[in-house]
């Protein structure tokens, strides 16, 4: 029958009630029970985009220094000459005898127990590739190899990017994939974007390393200190920042300066703790990025698993460092190479334009509903009205983010709206015709309306869920909202507007009023 149950009838309302709540809450600019709010994107509340590229050059170079020495080995070991070896960018290049190409070929692309030159059976190609060029031999990383190392290299960029962003609080920020070498950033409602461009072109790569005695000392660089100081600092890394757990910034308490606070895992610990008791009295650099922060003298071990960095900094700066020791260190640099800045204006301007367009098109729909349905037009809106709380709920439920696409998927949910409406009434009235009972009339035309209207709203649902699934930015904002509203759609045209219908009919049969 057309009416409900008294159940139904009180979860119908109540469900209503609780997202209508969640939705009104978005008009407080504090609450006390709750923090759940809908975020403004990028375009209605202005921000930072930035486009990244990772740098994956520096890595394959490290990588491929790093084959030098077994190289060296195979060929000393099966008795190779070679002379000119050379690295590269990234390859190694030296030259042998002609007769010995075929000996190390044959060694070089050996499938089973090959210390320098794995087989790698996923794209059925191995690690490194060998070219022969009038003897000068040419080693190099196969194509795969250097897809690996990229892929590696920006999922691990993705993943650090996002935990610096998180730390500094921004809220509902995006970060994407773009192409093999692009990450996507979207900081909606940044206030300082030169900070984030600081935090994120920074690698962070931490070293604790030994000040050299002596300028000539093998292997050495030479770094100059904030203060003007210079140093010969040990290219032998003690300790980096992989064997960091945590970093917080704090004042010392003796000097009343903001230093970094750090503490250390298990193996990280006994490292630190072994490098300093052999070297007490010597000083100890702490390089960032190659670029000399501070270099205190080890008075005793440190065995702890902690300790401090000093240096001349402010607060912000220590936060920072803090913030990108936490964080870990890029695998590669990152470099800008697209920016953008939506200002807060233009953020409002959107949003008054969006806003003035629903409310225009919800007038609108109110006014034809009244003067084309009368009482079941008013019936009507009030169930439009009730799929709009509903809906804004929901999404303040989800704390989604609402871009100006957004907003047009919620214009475009008031008129799926009105067409299911519409089409149940036209239902109703052909019902009407033929059936001589007004409540069966009704309940009728509810239900074989109920193919038709299911079948519209599916078939966009399908296209919502494509749309958020292959879509990316300002298309997924549209796709949600459609696919929300939709829900919310069905939901208020068959169990509100029904309920309300009901009552109207059932009232009108009693009074003897004629609809």
């Amino acid at each position: 029958m057309l009416n409900f149950s008294k159940i139904k009838v009180i979860f119908i309302y109540l469900l209503f009630i609780f997202l209508s709540f969640f939705s009104f809450s978005n008009l407080q600019k504090e609450n006390k029970f709750f923090d759940k709010k809908v975020n403004l994107g990028l375009d209605l509340q202005g921000g930072s985009y930035l486009l990244l590229e990772i740098d994956s050059n520096p890595l394959i170079e490290q990588r491929i220094q790093s084959k030098v020495i077994p190289i060296k080995k195979l060929l000393k070991d099966n008795n190779i000459k070679y002379n000119n070896f050379l690295v590269k960018s990234k390859t190694i290049e030296f030259n042998i005898n002609k007769n010995d190409f075929s000996n190390l070929k044959a060694l070089f692309f050996k499938k089973e127990k090959n210390p320098l030159n794995s087989f790698i059976s996923k794209y059925n190609s191995f690690e490194l590739d060998l070219q022969n060029d009038d003897n000068q031999i040419k080693i190099f990383f196969s194509k795969y190899v250097i897809l690996t190392i990229n892929n590696s290299a920006l999922n691990q960029s993705i993943e650090i990017v996002r935990r610096r962003i998180d730390d500094l609080g921004t809220k509902e920020p995006t970060i994407l994939q773009r192409g093999d070498k692009r990450i996507l950033v979207e900081l909606p409602g940044i206030k300082n974007p030169e900070r984030v461009k600081e935090l994120l072109g920074k690698t962070a790569q931490l070293h604790f390393r030994l000040v050299s005695n002596e300028a000539n000392e093998f292997g050495y660089d030479k770094l100059i200190s904030e203060n003007g100081e210079e140093l010969f600092v040990s290219k032998r890394i003690i300790l980096s920042g992989e064997n960091l757990i945590d970093a917080q910034p704090r004042l010392d308490n003796r000097s009343n300066q903001p230093i970094v606070s750090f503490t250390l895992d298990r193996l990280g610990a006994q490292k630190f703790g072994k490098s300093t008791s052999s070297n007490v009295g010597k000083r100890i650099a702490i390089v960032l990025d190659n670029n000399l922060i501070s270099a205190p003298r080890i008075n005793e071990p440190i065995t702890g698993g902690s300790g401090i960095i000093t240096g001349n900094f402010d607060f912000q700066e220590v936060t920072d460092l803090a913030l990108l020791l936490r964080s870990g260190a890029l695998p590669t640099p990152l470099n800008i190479v697209e920016e953008r800045t939506v200002g807060p204006d233009l953020g409002e301007d959107s949003i008054k334009s969006g806003t003035f367009s629903l409310i225009v098109g919800f007038l609108l729909v109110i006014v034809f509903m009244i003067f084309k349905y009368k009482i079941f037009g008013v019936i009507a809106n009030i169930s439009l009205i009730a799929n709009l709380l509903m809906l804004i709920g929901v999404l303040t439920v989800l704390e989604a983010t609402l871009t100006l696409p957004g907003i047009a998927g919620i214009i475009l949910t008031v008129g799926m709206a009105v067409d299911s409406n519409v089409l149940i009434f036209e239902r109703i009235k052909e019902e009407l015709k033929t059936e001589k009972s007004i409540i069966h009339a009704f309940d009728m035309g509810y239900k074989r309306a109920k193919i038709t209207v299911l079948d519209a709203n599916i078939t966009t649902l399908i296209a919502a869920i494509i749309l958020f699934a292959f879509g990316s930015g300002p298309v997924k904002g549209f796709a949600v909202t459609l696919g929300i509203g939709i829900i919310t759609t069905l939901y208020s045209a068959y169990f509100i507007a029904r309920h309300l219908t009901s009552f109207v009919v059932l009232r009108s049969k009693e009074d003897g009023i004629k609809l």
